[in-house]
Protein backbone atom coordinates (compact mmCIF):
# COMPACT_ATOMS: atom_id res chain seq x y z
CA UNK A 1 0.00 0.00 0.00
CA UNK A 2 1.48 3.36 -1.02
CA UNK A 3 2.01 5.87 1.57
CA UNK A 4 1.15 9.69 0.67
CA UNK A 5 3.91 12.07 0.42
CA UNK A 6 2.00 14.73 1.47
CA UNK A 7 -1.44 15.40 3.15
CA UNK A 8 -3.24 18.85 3.64
CA UNK A 9 -3.98 19.90 6.87
CA UNK A 10 -7.30 21.84 7.21
CA UNK A 11 -8.40 23.53 10.71
CA UNK A 12 -11.97 22.70 12.12
CA UNK A 13 -13.74 24.97 14.17
CA UNK A 14 -14.65 23.81 17.56
CA UNK A 15 -18.22 22.92 16.42
CA UNK A 16 -16.77 19.22 16.03
CA UNK A 17 -18.34 18.77 12.93
CA UNK A 18 -16.25 16.05 10.27
CA UNK A 19 -14.00 16.30 7.69
CA UNK A 20 -13.81 14.13 4.65
CA UNK A 21 -11.18 12.71 3.01
CA UNK A 22 -12.05 11.78 -0.89
CA UNK A 23 -10.52 10.17 -3.63
CA UNK A 24 -12.29 12.28 -6.40
CA UNK A 25 -15.20 14.38 -5.66
CA UNK A 26 -18.20 12.83 -5.60
CA UNK A 27 -20.85 13.43 -8.29
CA UNK A 28 -23.58 13.02 -5.70
CA UNK A 29 -22.50 15.82 -3.37
CA UNK A 30 -21.47 19.54 -4.30
CA UNK A 31 -18.67 20.43 -1.79
CA UNK A 32 -16.69 23.80 -1.83
CA UNK A 33 -12.91 23.99 -0.60
CA UNK A 34 -11.21 21.31 -2.32
CA UNK A 35 -7.79 20.68 -1.31
CA UNK A 36 -5.86 18.29 -3.82
CA UNK A 37 -3.06 16.63 -2.13
CA UNK A 38 -1.92 13.25 -4.69
CA UNK A 39 -4.76 11.01 -5.13
CA UNK A 40 -6.74 11.94 -2.22
CA UNK A 41 -8.93 15.22 -2.30
CA UNK A 42 -9.40 16.91 1.33
CA UNK A 43 -12.52 19.33 2.02
CA UNK A 44 -14.25 20.69 4.41
CA UNK A 45 -18.73 20.67 3.89
CA UNK A 46 -20.63 23.48 4.71
CA UNK A 47 -23.79 22.05 3.84
CA UNK A 48 -22.92 18.84 5.27
CA UNK A 49 -22.16 20.12 8.05
CA UNK A 50 -25.09 22.34 8.84
CA UNK A 51 -27.24 19.07 7.92
CA UNK A 52 -25.34 17.54 10.73
CA UNK A 53 -25.52 20.08 12.62
CA UNK A 54 -29.55 20.34 12.23
CA UNK A 55 -30.05 16.69 12.71
CA UNK A 56 -27.52 16.79 15.84
CA UNK A 57 -30.61 18.47 17.05
CA UNK A 58 -32.85 15.54 16.78
CA UNK A 59 -30.13 13.04 18.21
CA UNK A 60 -32.19 12.78 21.63
CA UNK A 61 -33.75 8.85 21.92
CA UNK A 62 -37.90 8.14 22.53
CA UNK A 63 -38.56 4.55 24.42
CA UNK A 64 -40.54 4.03 21.47
CA UNK A 65 -37.28 2.89 19.54
CA UNK A 66 -35.70 1.38 22.65
CA UNK A 67 -33.94 -1.66 22.61
CA UNK A 68 -35.07 -4.94 23.47
CA UNK A 69 -32.39 -7.40 24.68
CA UNK A 70 -32.92 -10.92 23.37
CA UNK A 71 -30.94 -14.81 22.48
CA UNK A 72 -30.66 -16.26 19.42
CA UNK A 73 -28.73 -19.84 19.51
CA UNK A 74 -25.92 -20.18 17.09
CA UNK A 75 -24.09 -23.47 16.44
CA UNK A 76 -25.88 -24.64 20.13
CA UNK A 77 -24.29 -21.35 22.20
CA UNK A 78 -26.80 -18.45 23.56
CA UNK A 79 -25.54 -15.12 21.54
CA UNK A 80 -27.31 -12.41 23.08
CA UNK A 81 -28.50 -9.28 20.72
CA UNK A 82 -30.47 -6.00 21.13
CA UNK A 83 -32.52 -5.09 18.28
CA UNK A 84 -34.95 -2.39 17.48
CA UNK A 85 -36.96 -0.50 14.87
CA UNK A 86 -39.49 -2.18 12.25
CA UNK A 87 -38.82 -0.69 9.12
CA UNK A 88 -35.99 0.11 7.12
CA UNK A 89 -32.63 -0.79 5.97
CA UNK A 90 -31.15 -3.45 8.27
CA UNK A 91 -28.41 -2.23 10.51
CA UNK A 92 -25.76 -4.62 12.17
CA UNK A 93 -23.89 -3.39 14.88
CA UNK A 94 -20.19 -4.92 15.74
CA UNK A 95 -18.26 -4.09 18.77
CA UNK A 96 -14.70 -3.59 19.58
CA UNK A 97 -12.61 -6.02 21.55
CA UNK A 98 -10.16 -4.05 23.49
CA UNK A 99 -11.37 -1.29 25.72
CA UNK A 100 -9.50 -2.61 28.67
CA UNK A 101 -5.55 -2.73 26.96
CA UNK A 102 -4.48 0.52 28.16
CA UNK A 103 -5.02 -0.53 31.70
CA UNK A 104 -3.06 -3.56 30.93
CA UNK A 105 -0.40 -1.70 30.06
CA UNK A 106 -0.48 -0.10 33.27
CA UNK A 107 -0.42 -3.50 35.03
CA UNK A 108 2.28 -4.92 32.87
CA UNK A 109 5.03 -3.39 35.09
CA UNK A 110 4.86 -5.57 37.73
CA UNK A 111 5.56 -8.34 35.18
CA UNK A 112 9.26 -7.29 34.33
CA UNK A 113 9.16 -7.82 30.84
CA UNK A 114 10.38 -6.02 27.43
CA UNK A 115 8.37 -2.84 26.49
CA UNK A 116 7.50 -5.15 23.09
CA UNK A 117 5.88 -7.23 25.04
CA UNK A 118 4.12 -4.81 27.01
CA UNK A 119 2.58 -3.64 24.37
CA UNK A 120 1.74 -6.83 22.73
CA UNK A 121 -0.34 -8.28 26.06
CA UNK A 122 -1.35 -4.16 25.78
CA UNK A 123 -2.64 -4.12 22.07
CA UNK A 124 -4.41 -7.88 22.82
CA UNK A 125 -6.10 -7.83 25.88
CA UNK A 126 -9.94 -8.03 25.63
CA UNK A 127 -13.05 -8.92 26.62
CA UNK A 128 -15.35 -6.20 27.84
CA UNK A 129 -16.70 -4.49 24.74
CA UNK A 130 -20.08 -5.11 24.50
CA UNK A 131 -23.53 -4.48 22.20
CA UNK A 132 -24.53 -1.76 25.29
CA UNK A 133 -21.25 0.22 24.09
CA UNK A 134 -24.34 0.90 20.86
CA UNK A 135 -26.55 2.32 23.81
CA UNK A 136 -26.45 5.78 22.35
CA UNK A 137 -26.96 5.00 18.38
CA UNK A 138 -29.72 1.77 18.66
CA UNK A 139 -32.67 4.77 19.47
CA UNK A 140 -32.21 7.25 17.19
CA UNK A 141 -30.98 5.00 14.14
CA UNK A 142 -34.20 2.76 14.71
CA UNK A 143 -36.42 5.76 14.13
CA UNK A 144 -35.91 5.33 10.40
CA UNK A 145 -34.01 1.91 10.35
CA UNK A 146 -33.99 -1.69 11.72
CA UNK A 147 -30.86 -2.30 14.28
CA UNK A 148 -29.41 -5.07 15.35
CA UNK A 149 -26.22 -4.97 18.14
CA UNK A 150 -25.18 -8.45 18.50
CA UNK A 151 -22.37 -9.48 21.27
CA UNK A 152 -20.00 -11.87 19.66
CA UNK A 153 -19.50 -14.86 21.09
CA UNK A 154 -16.94 -14.81 23.95
CA UNK A 155 -17.56 -10.95 24.74
CA UNK A 156 -20.09 -9.51 26.43
CA UNK A 157 -23.02 -11.71 27.71
CA UNK A 158 -23.21 -14.45 24.74
CA UNK A 159 -21.67 -17.99 25.98
CA UNK A 160 -17.86 -17.79 26.41
CA UNK A 161 -16.94 -22.01 25.73
CA UNK A 162 -13.58 -22.37 27.01
CA UNK A 163 -11.41 -23.73 23.73
CA UNK A 164 -9.48 -26.68 25.64
CA UNK A 165 -12.49 -27.99 26.54
CA UNK A 166 -14.82 -28.19 23.48
CA UNK A 167 -11.03 -29.11 21.81
CA UNK A 168 -10.74 -25.97 19.51
CA UNK A 169 -7.30 -24.23 20.07
CA UNK A 170 -8.32 -21.92 17.16
CA UNK A 171 -12.12 -21.31 18.01
CA UNK A 172 -11.64 -17.86 18.72
CA UNK A 173 -10.68 -16.10 15.51
CA UNK A 174 -11.87 -13.68 12.79
CA UNK A 175 -13.21 -16.68 11.29
CA UNK A 176 -15.89 -17.50 13.90
CA UNK A 177 -17.21 -14.58 13.93
CA UNK A 178 -17.59 -13.23 10.73
CA UNK A 179 -19.02 -16.91 10.28
CA UNK A 180 -20.96 -15.48 13.06
CA UNK A 181 -22.28 -12.17 11.58
CA UNK A 182 -23.25 -14.05 8.51
CA UNK A 183 -25.12 -16.77 10.22
CA UNK A 184 -27.13 -13.46 12.23
CA UNK A 185 -27.59 -11.79 8.69
CA UNK A 186 -29.62 -15.19 7.58
CA UNK A 187 -30.59 -16.23 10.97
CA UNK A 188 -32.44 -13.06 12.95
CA UNK A 189 -32.24 -10.31 10.24
CA UNK A 190 -33.36 -12.42 7.61
CA UNK A 191 -31.74 -9.93 5.15
CA UNK A 192 -28.48 -8.06 3.64
CA UNK A 193 -27.01 -5.76 5.98
CA UNK A 194 -24.99 -2.55 6.32
CA UNK A 195 -22.41 -3.37 8.80
CA UNK A 196 -21.48 -0.55 11.47
CA UNK A 197 -18.20 -1.87 13.28
CA UNK A 198 -15.88 -0.01 15.87
CA UNK A 199 -12.08 -0.96 16.44
CA UNK A 200 -11.40 -4.49 16.02
CA UNK A 201 -14.97 -5.24 15.06
CA UNK A 202 -14.34 -3.87 11.81
CA UNK A 203 -11.99 -6.36 10.95
CA UNK A 204 -14.65 -8.99 11.72
CA UNK A 205 -17.11 -6.75 9.36
CA UNK A 206 -14.88 -6.95 6.42
CA UNK A 207 -14.07 -10.29 7.33
CA UNK A 208 -17.79 -11.50 7.22
CA UNK A 209 -17.87 -8.50 3.98
CA UNK A 210 -15.38 -11.05 1.97
CA UNK A 211 -16.55 -14.24 3.08
CA UNK A 212 -20.53 -13.91 1.87
CA UNK A 213 -20.41 -10.52 0.17
CA UNK A 214 -23.87 -11.55 -0.99
CA UNK A 215 -24.98 -10.65 3.21
CA UNK A 216 -23.68 -7.31 3.36
CA UNK A 217 -24.76 -4.10 1.31
CA UNK A 218 -22.01 -1.96 3.02
CA UNK A 219 -19.34 -1.27 5.82
CA UNK A 220 -19.38 2.07 8.12
CA UNK A 221 -15.82 0.94 10.37
CA UNK A 222 -14.84 3.17 13.18
CA UNK A 223 -11.18 3.91 14.18
CA UNK A 224 -10.44 -0.02 12.91
CA UNK A 225 -7.76 -1.69 14.54
CA UNK A 226 -4.58 -1.14 12.76
CA UNK A 227 -3.25 -4.45 14.07
CA UNK A 228 0.08 -2.98 14.42
CA UNK A 229 1.05 -5.89 16.66
CA UNK A 230 0.03 -8.81 14.07
CA UNK A 231 2.76 -11.35 13.79
CA UNK A 232 3.05 -10.89 10.48
CA UNK A 233 4.42 -6.89 11.17
CA UNK A 234 6.96 -8.03 13.73
CA UNK A 235 10.49 -8.34 13.48
CA UNK A 236 11.71 -11.72 13.09
CA UNK A 237 13.92 -11.89 16.15
CA UNK A 238 11.10 -10.66 18.61
CA UNK A 239 8.53 -13.81 16.94
CA UNK A 240 9.82 -16.36 19.38
CA UNK A 241 10.03 -13.73 22.62
CA UNK A 242 6.01 -12.89 21.97
CA UNK A 243 4.92 -16.20 21.19
CA UNK A 244 7.02 -17.45 24.65
CA UNK A 245 5.48 -14.23 26.34
CA UNK A 246 2.15 -15.22 25.39
CA UNK A 247 2.10 -18.87 26.23
CA UNK A 248 3.18 -17.31 29.77
CA UNK A 249 0.00 -15.52 29.91
CA UNK A 250 -2.06 -18.18 28.85
CA UNK A 251 -0.79 -21.61 30.33
CA UNK A 252 0.19 -19.87 34.18
CA UNK A 253 -1.15 -18.65 37.18
CA UNK A 254 0.25 -15.50 35.90
CA UNK A 255 -2.06 -14.99 32.98
CA UNK A 256 -5.08 -14.85 35.67
CA UNK A 257 -3.62 -12.53 38.15
CA UNK A 258 -2.80 -9.88 35.38
CA UNK A 259 -6.64 -10.60 34.48
CA UNK A 260 -7.68 -10.01 37.99
CA UNK A 261 -5.93 -6.56 37.79
CA UNK A 262 -7.07 -5.35 34.57
CA UNK A 263 -11.04 -6.41 35.71
CA UNK A 264 -11.43 -4.02 38.07
CA UNK A 265 -13.69 -0.41 38.55
CA UNK A 266 -10.02 2.09 38.44
CA UNK A 267 -8.22 0.14 35.66
CA UNK A 268 -11.68 0.48 33.13
CA UNK A 269 -12.11 3.91 34.33
CA UNK A 270 -8.15 4.84 33.83
CA UNK A 271 -8.16 3.02 30.27
CA UNK A 272 -11.89 4.61 28.83
CA UNK A 273 -10.51 7.94 30.04
CA UNK A 274 -7.28 7.21 28.00
CA UNK A 275 -8.85 6.49 24.60
CA UNK A 276 -12.17 8.77 25.33
CA UNK A 277 -10.77 12.56 24.31
CA UNK A 278 -13.71 14.14 26.32
CA UNK A 279 -13.01 12.05 29.59
CA UNK A 280 -16.24 13.80 30.56
CA UNK A 281 -17.94 10.97 29.16
CA UNK A 282 -16.73 8.50 31.13
CA UNK A 283 -19.08 8.18 33.51
CA UNK A 284 -20.28 5.60 36.17
CA UNK A 285 -22.62 4.20 34.14
CA UNK A 286 -19.79 3.69 30.89
CA UNK A 287 -17.81 1.62 33.57
CA UNK A 288 -19.86 -0.80 34.82
CA UNK A 289 -21.40 -1.24 30.95
CA UNK A 290 -18.09 -1.97 29.80
CA UNK A 291 -16.86 -4.12 33.21
CA UNK A 292 -19.26 -5.93 34.34
CA UNK A 293 -19.39 -9.01 31.29
CA UNK A 294 -15.67 -8.90 32.31
CA UNK A 295 -16.95 -10.39 35.26
CA UNK A 296 -18.65 -13.15 33.97
CA UNK A 297 -17.80 -17.12 34.06
CA UNK A 298 -15.29 -17.95 31.46
CA UNK A 299 -14.57 -13.95 31.00
CA UNK A 300 -10.69 -14.45 31.93
CA UNK A 301 -10.34 -17.65 29.70
CA UNK A 302 -11.24 -15.87 26.63
CA UNK A 303 -9.07 -12.68 27.73
CA UNK A 304 -6.11 -14.93 27.78
CA UNK A 305 -7.30 -17.33 24.64
CA UNK A 306 -7.44 -13.69 22.45
CA UNK A 307 -4.09 -12.86 24.10
CA UNK A 308 -2.54 -15.85 22.36
CA UNK A 309 -4.10 -14.98 18.77
CA UNK A 310 -1.95 -12.20 16.69
CA UNK A 311 -2.92 -13.53 13.29
CA UNK A 312 -5.57 -13.65 11.33
CA UNK A 313 -6.59 -10.63 8.27
CA UNK A 314 -4.89 -7.42 8.56
CA UNK A 315 -7.48 -4.40 7.44
CA UNK A 316 -4.92 -3.66 4.55
CA UNK A 317 -5.75 -7.50 3.05
CA UNK A 318 -9.38 -7.62 3.68
CA UNK A 319 -9.97 -3.79 2.30
CA UNK A 320 -8.89 -4.89 -1.31
CA UNK A 321 -11.30 -7.78 -1.95
CA UNK A 322 -14.33 -6.11 -0.21
CA UNK A 323 -16.87 -5.63 -3.20
CA UNK A 324 -19.70 -3.57 -0.95
CA UNK A 325 -18.81 -0.07 -0.76
CA UNK A 326 -16.81 1.20 2.61
CA UNK A 327 -16.63 4.29 4.44
CA UNK A 328 -13.72 4.86 7.05
CA UNK A 329 -14.21 7.46 9.99
CA UNK A 330 -11.77 7.82 12.47
CA UNK A 331 -11.39 9.99 15.93
CA UNK A 332 -8.17 12.26 15.06
CA UNK A 333 -7.64 12.22 18.84
CA UNK A 334 -7.25 8.01 19.13
CA UNK A 335 -4.62 7.17 21.06
CA UNK A 336 -4.31 3.76 20.28
CA UNK A 337 -4.67 3.63 16.61
CA UNK A 338 -3.28 7.14 14.85
CA UNK A 339 -4.98 8.77 12.30
CA UNK A 340 -1.51 9.02 10.44
CA UNK A 341 -1.65 5.79 9.14
CA UNK A 342 -5.33 5.34 9.39
CA UNK A 343 -5.45 8.08 6.79
CA UNK A 344 -3.74 5.56 4.33
CA UNK A 345 -6.16 2.88 4.09
CA UNK A 346 -8.29 5.78 1.75
CA UNK A 347 -6.46 4.83 -1.10
CA UNK A 348 -8.08 1.38 -1.32
CA UNK A 349 -10.76 1.56 -4.11
CA UNK A 350 -13.06 0.10 -1.91
CA UNK A 351 -13.71 2.89 0.56
CA UNK A 352 -15.41 5.86 -0.99
CA UNK A 353 -14.60 8.04 1.90
CA UNK A 354 -12.41 8.89 4.93
CA UNK A 355 -14.30 11.01 7.53
CA UNK A 356 -11.83 12.69 10.13
CA UNK A 357 -13.83 13.42 13.10
CA UNK A 358 -12.47 16.27 15.05
CA UNK A 359 -11.55 15.98 19.03
CA UNK A 360 -12.79 12.35 18.90
CA UNK A 361 -11.17 9.86 20.15
CA UNK A 362 -11.36 5.67 19.48
CA UNK A 363 -14.58 4.80 20.12
CA UNK A 364 -16.34 7.44 18.66
CA UNK A 365 -20.00 6.19 18.28
CA UNK A 366 -20.15 6.49 22.28
CA UNK A 367 -17.99 9.62 22.53
CA UNK A 368 -19.92 11.64 20.16
CA UNK A 369 -23.22 9.95 18.70
CA UNK A 370 -23.87 13.13 17.42
CA UNK A 371 -21.36 13.12 14.55
CA UNK A 372 -21.40 9.43 14.19
CA UNK A 373 -25.31 8.80 13.81
CA UNK A 374 -26.07 11.32 10.83
CA UNK A 375 -23.06 9.89 9.20
CA UNK A 376 -24.69 6.19 8.76
CA UNK A 377 -28.25 7.44 8.03
CA UNK A 378 -26.11 9.86 5.01
CA UNK A 379 -23.80 6.66 4.06
CA UNK A 380 -27.19 4.01 4.35
CA UNK A 381 -29.76 6.29 2.57
CA UNK A 382 -27.36 6.99 -0.51
CA UNK A 383 -26.60 3.01 -1.04
CA UNK A 384 -30.07 1.99 0.31
CA UNK A 385 -31.17 3.00 -2.82
CA UNK A 386 -28.85 1.52 -5.36
CA UNK A 387 -30.20 -1.87 -4.46
CA UNK A 388 -33.56 -3.68 -5.43
CA UNK A 389 -35.39 -4.86 -2.03
CA UNK A 390 -36.06 -8.71 -2.18
CA UNK A 391 -38.92 -10.07 -0.53
CA UNK A 392 -37.78 -12.71 2.53
CA UNK A 393 -38.38 -16.21 2.24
Amino acid sequence: MALLSSFTTVTLPRTQTPLFYRKYPSPKLKLPHLFQSNRIVAFSAPKLNDQIASKSTNQIPDLQHEPQTRTWNWRGYSIRYQCAGNDGPALVLVHGFGANRGASEQRMSCLHVTSRSRVQAVETATDIIISNHWRKNIPVLAKSHRVYAIDLIGYGYSDKPNPRQIGDDSFYTFDTWAAQLNDFCLDVVKDKAFFVCNSIGGVVGLQAAVVAPQMCRGIIVLNVSLRMLHIKKQPWYAKPFIRSFQRLLRDTAVGKFFFKAVATKESVRNILCQCYHDTSMVTDELVEIILNPGLEPGAAEVFLEFICYSGGPLPEELLPQVTCPVLIAWGDKDPWEPIELGRNYGNFDSVEDFVVLPNVGHCPQDEAPHLVNPLVESFVACHAKSYVEQPSS
